[in-house]
């Protein structure tokens, strides 16, 4: 939520990208892949599995949450500089006057929303429905490269609801290569729908 407001297409100016605001290279190293038809940063099931390592490994590194919070918002780099300019101390909020701006206010906005979503009964909030039931969904493993468009007309789902469940394929399209895997997340139904007929699915598409 403090980081993208669980957009998961949600880029920054500097480039950060998906829920997770990774960064290409920090996204490279925990095996995100980046290539002209696919960003898995916006992918929402492996970047939140490679926020949990990064944010484990951090917390490995400092034994404190917070300081991997910290880190994990302006990298290891700036807190380590901040422990040194302060003389030593490792609680954040001794070095929060040594971090970068958006990191001082970062931890603060994320302990706000643990409040918030903690307490939010009490302080009359009521959550709202969301538009898509992301939890009755499936994936198929694609066989040949295959356009959201044409799935949603197959499927008689709106493309909306398709690019929703699939935002990590830039341009649309689901590439197929024979050294990787890419799925496609449908609504069950629609899931169901395309793996009875998946040949006519991709006879289809090539027509």
């Amino acid at each position: 939520v403090v980081e993208s407001a669980l957009d998961p297409r949600a880029k920054s100016r500097v480039g950060a990208t998906g829920l997770w605001q990774f960064m290409f290279a920090t996204g490279r190293d925990f095996d995100l892949q980046v290539n002209s038809y696919v960003d898995e940063r916006m992918d929402p099931i492996k970047s939140t599995e490679a926020a949990c390592k990064f944010l484990k490994s951090l917390y490995n590194i400092y034994g404190d949450w917070d300081l991997a919070l910290a880190a994990y918002n302006s990298g290891p780099g700036n807190v380590n500089k901040a422990i040194r300019r302060s003389g030593g101390y490792k609680n954040y909020w001794n070095l929060r006057p040594y971090l970068p701006r958006e990191t001082a206010g970062y931890v603060p906005a994320f302990q706000a929303m643990v409040y918030l979503y903690t307490y939010a009964s009490e302080h009359g909030f009521q959550p709202a429905q969301t538009a898509y039931k992301t939890i009755a969904t499936d994936t198929i493993r694609v066989k040949k490269m295959i356009s959201l468009d044409h799935v949603a007309q197959f499927t008689d789902e709106d493309i909306e609801t398709i690019q929703f469940h699939n935002p990590s394929y830039k341009l649309d399209i689901i590439p197929a290569v024979s050294s990787r895997n890419y799925y496609l997340r449908l609504p069950v139904r629609a899931a169901g729908k395309f793996v009875s007929s998946e040949d006519a699915v991709y006879a289809f598409a090539k027509a």
